[in-house]
């Protein structure tokens, strides 16, 4: 009996040794004590026998060590009465900052693995030292953040950023509101699309070197259960960093009644300026962002996703409330082209940030961003509809001076011209469009043998605005009393709009069927203005009423006609050289015409009876041009200055 008992004791003793010599963690002990326990059932009271044994001395080890790490924190500790306390920096005094970090994780390995009891007194202290490091930690976190931030360098990254611009002729109009297009300045007009970043663009608005330290700090934090903390103080200074990257890229924070109180030019470089922000926001700054949230809490998916989501929610916001601000507004022309502009950059970041906020907790940024992208496309679609009432209905009654190009033609042509440049866009918002049939059925284009539903939805819509454009002009034209200017004033506005159609993507879309149209009736408005110009004057040629042949014709007669003919030609001239044709080669093509019905009229009646006039003392009075003469004289017609008429034949005696 007393052997076995003394085997026991043997067995005892070795297990026990095993176990302390192998200095595991207490839940490393337990199993081990479990796994000598089915090797044999003596082994079974082996932690008391290693407690009695012990005497307290694991006590006193895990005493000591949390002595030490206090010690370490109250050293540190504002508060203590340690005259050895640092004042330095974290980031000056890398050693120490590793002991303090040291010491926090001891605390954290002796509570953690209950080597510090439950009811002792130690416990306590270890849960108010770690109550101190946690705020220690708090403060050196955002101190390290405040010190490394990175400002935003608004020079580098527009330096890289590639600019992309659509201009007019020099002589062609600004685009400004509808109502005040014939007070346009004739400058030139630019319409700048905004800008495309590169791949490569990367911006990090902290310093590299310290985000080890931030994960360093962030990861006791979170161990300490303290993530709560450590998010808002990093949530809440970061979404200041943005605030502040936003009104370095000149988006000022402004509610939605701010905004529809601006002026429509100081609201268009804010929405310029809020193009090429949220590109770099979505692109750039919240990417670096996501990045930085992913390496400062790598150790937790949830914390580094809120963390994030606190910190861009805001900024992002603040761009979407501009844009639903401008997609409420007051509709006019002008804006058309700024909205699609929002309209298509946003199109482009929504997949950005659907990639940057994959959480519950940021699909509402998604959803909201997805509403402003509705609603600026509603807005698109509005501002065109007025657009195109607007050119239905326009109905100012003051005729251009010389029958020149009607400011609303250049407004419209322009207008239109660049909205080709958008066909992408306005094809995909047109499709469903509810007002597309009564459009339709509003403007009859049976004329132009076109299929509208073989076409495009901004073709069929472009279309119907180019006829609700000549209906205008045909109606404008009637202002004119003079049936002449009449039709010089179609053939100027006519010609202007072919001349943009094929000058542009519009002669895809109307094709070439529609212009050799419009040059057909432009040849109908030059045969009608040589009749209604000049059938007067060639009367005046024929030899009918005048009593005879070319021998024997009354002279009063053809002083008559000759007084007439003279007196309708200076009349035409006179008017007529003020009158404005805008295009050169209609321009000579009209005299061409014009000399070509007149001068052999004139020389063949001249050749007939000038010479029974030739002889008398006034004949001069009666013959005051020769042929060449009047020639010279059509070639000043249409300059849109007056001219002056100059008799160099020789007088009668």
């Amino acid at each position: 009996m007393a052997a076995t008992i003394e085997e026991q004791d043997r067995v005892m003793a070795t297990a026990k040794q095993i176990v302390k010599s192998l200095n595991t963690s207490k839940d490393a002990t337990q199993d081990m004590i479990l796994i000598f326990s089915s090797f044999d059932n003596r082994l079974s009271n082996i932690t008391s026998l290693m407690s009695n044994a012990d005497g307290g001395g694991g006590d006193r080890q895990a005493d000591a060590r949390f002595e030490a790490a206090e010690e370490v924190i109250l050293r540190w500790d504002s508060n203590s009465e340690s005259s050895s306390r640092h004042s330095l920096p974290w980031e000056d005094s890398p050693d120490e900052a590793a002991e303090y970090l040291a010491a926090v994780d001891d605390i954290l390995q002796l509570t953690e693995d209950l080597t510090i009891k439950s009811e002792s007194e130690i416990l306590d202290r270890a849960e108010s030292a770690l109550q101190l490091a946690m705020s220690r930690l708090e403060d050196e976190f955002q101190h390290i953040l405040v010190r490394n931030t990175v400002p935003l360098d608004a020079e580098r990254l527009y330096g890289s950023i590639r600019r992309v611009s659509l201009s007019f002729a020099s002589n062609d109009g600004e685009i400004e509101d509808f109502e005040s297009f014939s007070e346009v300045d004739q400058g030139s007009y630019c319409h700048e699309r905004g800008a495309s970043l590169g791949d490569d663009l990367c911006v990090d608005l902290i310093q590299p070197d310290v985000v080890g330290e931030l994960k360093e700090i962030a990861d006791r934090m979170i161990r300490s259960g303290y993530e709560k903390e450590c998010c808002q103080v990093y949530s809440s200074f970061r979404r200041d960093v943005l605030d502040e990257c936003l009104s370095i890229l000149g988006v000022e924070k402004l509610s939605i009644e701010e905004v529809q109180k601006i002026e429509w030019k100081a609201l268009d470089e804010k929405m310029k300026r809020w193009i090429r922000a949220i590109k770099v926001v979505a692109r750039v700054l919240l990417t670096g962002e996501k990045r930085l949230c992913e390496q400062i809490f790598e150790g937790s998916e949830l914390i580094k996703e809120v963390c994030f989501v606190e910190t861009a929610k805001g900024c992002v916001m603040h761009l979407l409330n501009f844009g639903e601000a401008v997609a409420i507004g007051r509709r006019s022309s002008e804006k058309l082209f700024r909205i699609l502009d929002m309209y298509d950059v946003l199109v482009d970041v929504i997949p950005d940030l659907q990639v940057l906020f994959t959480d519950e907790s940021g699909e509402s940024v998604c959803s909201e961003a997805q509403g402003v992208l509705d609603g600026l496309g509603e807005a698109a679609i509005g501002t065109f509809v007025e657009f195109e009432n607007d050119v239905h209905g326009e109905a100012s009654r003051k005729p251009t001076q010389g029958g020149e190009i009607h400011p609303l033609t250049r407004y419209v042509m322009n207008y239109v011209k660049l909205l080709v440049d958008y066909g992408d866009t306005l094809n995909d918002l047109l499709e469903n469009s509810a007002d597309e049939s009564d459009q339709l059925r509003r403007v009859d284009v049976d004329g132009d043998n076109l299929s509208l539903e073989s076409m495009t939805p901004i073709a069929r819509r472009l279309l119907l605005l180019m006829t609700s454009l000549e209906s205008n002009l045909e109606e404008k034209s009637r202002m004119y009393e003079d049936g002449a200017m009449h039709y010089i004033f179609l053939m100027n506005n006519i010609l202007y709009i072919v001349q943009k159609v094929k000058d542009s993507e519009l002669i895809r879309l109307l094709g070439d069927q529609w212009v050799r149209k419009r040059r057909g009736q432009i040849r109908q408005y030059a045969t009608g203005y040589l009749r209604a110009s000049w059938s007067k004057v060639l009367s005046c040629l024929k030899d009918e009423g005048i009593g005879g042949s070319s021998s024997n014709a009354s002279k009063v007669a053809l002083k008559e006609r000759f007084k007439n003919f003279n007196a309708n030609f200076e009349e035409i001239y006179r008017i007529q050289t003020t009158w404005k044709v805008s295009d050169a080669q209609l321009r000579e093509e009209l005299r061409i015409s014009i000399s070509e019905k007149v001068i052999p009229a004139y020389r063949s009646f001249l050749g007939r009876f000038g010479s029974q006039l030739d002889s008398g003392k006034q004949a001069g009075k009666y013959i005051k041009y020769t042929a060449e003469e009047l020639e010279n004289y059509l070639s000043d017609l249409f300059e849109g200055t007056p001219g002056v008429l100059h008799n160099f034949r020789r007088k009668g005696t």
